[in-house]
């Protein structure tokens, strides 16, 4: 059976045969690309998550507990000089590594190109990309190191990346310790269960999520990469927040006081009824929960000595231990569904823009991995030193918002 034959099987199986609507219409390239995109898809696991999707979790209340945070705020000097110098000394090994996930592009901001290249108006201007690696030059030079730079893109801004990097010279950096790997995608399933083209050759997919970073770091040869440099920590974090510690030493030398071989930085969440997920135990692990799963008494909750119980939300800012990286590498996580609009070819073959959300896709998150662990160190920061996410121009976290808290930073160093 030739794969013609082999793909339009797997099409009628799922009921899926609409995918080759356009089939005698396409030249040999395009063709053989459908056919071979068929193929590679496991129809069963997008199927098998749109099922168990239809599912709402639920977390009772009395599996939910505190996780107990650090207040950087609140440490003393000798603390924090404490954990500066531990922290120092893995940094001057050379044992940190440095992930940036930089898979989007920058299509919510008005930009075409990688998301990462997109730059902020300051002068000179600056790329995203470009102020991420100041701070690790910045880095290298006090600590006389040269820190691995792992940027993972996706299949959509991978050459991209790739060629902005080359036209920028690497901004200065050496090119053999900044190294590149793609994350995976799914097929989008749209609410009639059918999957959608993208073109009229190619089914239309979607990156599956920053979950992923574990096991593309090991599918593409990262892991081993890390380990022939005796790489002792990871920090992991988007390419958006454009005044992040990305090497902070007191954050190292915390979370190796105390034991934990993963941590995050966390931000107070201000709206105790606010929707932003929040850091607890859950079955006795640590997780970041959807607010709703908590009571009223518990949004508000606070210990004896006045220190909020379920208030410290996700900043996208982890740490963890090389063996942990490796342990989640050959691990599953978890799958969650996100309901988007996308464009998709019509039944006439043209390019069709929903008014609004059409399709279902499918995420891991980084924050899964912490269910492997008993235990987490969390660290919250203030907002004016640490957040500054660029995620669209109308919302607020804008370019504008972001440009100024940066040149504030600036000015404080």
């Amino acid at each position: 059976m030739d794969n013609f034959l082999k793909a339009r099987e797997i099409l009628k199986e799922y009921n899926q045969e609409h995918l080759l609507s356009f089939y005698d219409e396409l030249d040999y390239e395009e063709k053989e690309f459908l056919v071979n995109q068929i193929l590679r898809i496991d129809f069963k696991q997008i199927f098998d998550l749109y099922e168990a999707s239809k599912t709402d979790e639920v977390i009772p209340c009395n599996l939910i507990e505190p996780l107990p945070y650090f207040d950087k705020t609140k440490l003393s000097c000798d603390d924090q000089n404490s954990y500066i110098a531990l922290g120092e000394t893995y940094i001057k090994e050379n044992s940190l590594a440095v992930v940036t996930m930089a898979g989007g592009q920058g299509t919510r901001l008005g930009y075409k190109g990688p998301k990462g290249s997109f730059e902020l108006d300051i002068v000179p201007k600056k790329s995203l990309f470009e102020i991420l690696c100041d701070n690790l030059k910045k880095a290298n030079a006090e600590y006389n190191v040269t820190i691995p730079w792992y940027i993972m893109t996706s299949i959509y801004n991978d050459e991209a990346t790739k060629k902005f990097f080359e036209d920028k010279n690497f901004f200065g950096y050496p090119k053999d310790s900044i190294k590149f790997f793609t994350q995976s995608q799914l097929p989008l399933i749209d609410i009639t269960e059918n999957l959608i083209l993208e073109e009229t050759y190619k089914i239309k997919e979607a990156s599956n999520g920053n979950g992923d970073v574990f096991s593309a770091l090991k599918r593409h040869g990262m892991l081993q990469d890390m380990k022939n440099r005796n790489i002792k920590w990871v920090f992991f974090s988007g390419v958006d927040n454009v005044i992040l510690d990305i090497v902070d030493p007191l954050f190292i030398g915390l979370t190796a006081k105390n034991n934990t071989p993963i941590s995050s930085k966390t931000l107070f969440k201000e709206d105790a009824n606010s929707p932003d997920w929040i850091f607890a135990k859950r079955n006795g692990k640590p997780a970041i929960i959807n607010s709703s799963h908590l009571s009223t008494d518990m949004k508000i909750a606070k210990n004896e000595n006045g220190y909020d119980l379920y208030r410290e939300i996700n900043m996208l800012a982890h740490l963890f231990s090389m063996p942990s990286v490796e342990l989640i590498a050959n691990r599953s996580l978890p799958y969650h569904r996100a309901f988007k609009k996308n464009t998709f070819v019509n039944d006439e073959g043209m390019k069709q823009i929903p008014e609004s959300p059409n399709t279902f896709k499918f995420e891991t998150f980084i924050f899964d991995a912490f269910s492997y662990f008993d235990d987490m160190v969390l660290l919250r920061v203030n907002k004016e030193d640490e957040f500054a996410p660029i995620k669209d121009f109308n919302g607020p976290h804008n370019p504008e918002v972001a440009k100024d808290l940066y040149l504030n930073k600036l000015n404080r160093i």
